[in-house]
């Protein structure tokens, strides 16, 4: 038996109206746990690199991620020389792995390339250098000169600009 303040609590959820109102937001919130998503495509590999990188072509310069497109593929093409660990077209970051020049065995750098801007400019791009060198069988970390990393922005703005005029668009 109910007491008479469980009845009147509970009075308005036996209406017709009210238990379809919250039958359907029952069976809405069901709908919205299932996401309607393909179980096969949550584990496949995306690779943004190859799919974004198409967006600089035809006079576009700016990926779905929000950076310079010929930034972007000009810090590609100069930091090709090293291995790359990762490329994030869309947060614009692209990382190398170590890399020892042949000429030197006694020491090996790393460089963080960041795409900061959708504008073409010096400002849109941070470069950090990373250096290592050997002493007593370990890996010691040292300053790298402050003109390797001035080089390395350089060369990148200077590809990117290339890249810019070989698509036809003017610079600025």
């Amino acid at each position: 038996m109910m007491s008479r303040i469980q009845s009147t609590v509970l009075r308005p959820f036996h209406r017709p109206t009210t238990r379809l109102a919250l039958g359907f937001l029952a069976l809405g919130a069901l709908a919205a746990c299932g996401g309607g998503r393909d179980p096969s495509t949550l584990t496949a590999p995306r690779n943004h690199l190859l799919g974004v990188d198409r967006g600089a072509e035809g006079g576009a310069d700016e990926l779905r991620g929000g950076v310079n497109a010929y930034l972007w593929r000009g810090a590609i093409d100069t930091l090709s020389f090293m291995p790359l660990a990762s490329a994030d077209a869309v947060g614009g970051v692209i990382l190398t792995d170590w890399y020892q020049p042949s000429a030197s065995q006694n020491e090996r750098f790393k460089i963080a390339a960041y795409v900061l801007d959708r504008r073409l400019r010096s400002d849109a791009l941070r470069v950090s250098v990373f250096r290592q060198v050997l002493q007593d069988g370990q890996w010691e970390d040292t300053p790298v000169s402050a003109t390797t990393t001035s080089d390395i922005t350089t060369r990148i703005l200077t590809r990117a600009r290339q890249l810019r005029a070989e698509n036809g668009e003017r610079d600025n």
